[in-house]
C-alpha cells in the first residue's frame, strides 16, 4: 500500500499560478503510472492530468490543456502539477493518485487507481 500526500494548494486570483506537489510514501511510485484529478462543490470527481511510470507520456483534460503542466520525479517519489492562468472554474479540491504497481500508464478512469491522497483545496477568485 501506498500513502500519498498533497500539497501546495490555496486561494488565488485568476490569472494566477500554483504548484501542486504530491509525495508517495510506502511503496516505490517509480513504476506506475499516476493522475491528477479534481472535484468541484456538487460536481464528480474529473480527470486533470496523468503521467506515465517515467514521464515519457502525459495527458490532460482539454479544459487545462496549455495551462497545467504535470511532471515527476521519481528519486523523489513525487508528482507535480504546475498550474498556470488559473480560473475561478478550476476552484475544486485536487487529489493525487497512483495505479497499481507495475500499470505503467496513465488511465483518465478514476478507478483505475488504487490509492489516492487526502485532497488538496484551490479556490481561484474572479
Amino acid at each position: 500500500q501506498v500513502q500519498l500526500v498533497e500539497s501546495g494548494g490555496g486561494s488565488v486570483q485568476a490569472g494566477d499560478s500554483l504548484r501542486l506537489s504530491c509525495v508517495a510514501r510506502g511503496r516505490t511510485q517509480s513504476t506506475s503510472g499516476m493522475a491528477w484529478f479534481r472535484q468541484a462543490p456538487g460536481k464528480a470527481r474529473e480527470f486533470v492530468a496523468g503521467i506515465s511510470w517515467n514521464g515519457g507520456d502525459t495527458g490532460y483534460a482539454d479544459s487545462v490543456k496549455g495551462r497545467f503542466t504535470i511532471s515527476r520525479n521519481n528519486a523523489q517519489n513525487t508528482v507535480l502539477l504546475q498550474m498556470g492562468s488559473l480560473k475561478p472554474e478550476d476552484t475544486a479540491v485536487y487529489y493525487c493518485a497512483i495505479r497499481w504497481a507495475l500499470l505503467r500508464g496513465y488511465s483518465t478512469e478514476e478507478q483505475e487507481y488504487t490509492d489516492w491522497g487526502q485532497g488538496t483545496q484551490v479556490t481561484v477568485s474572479s
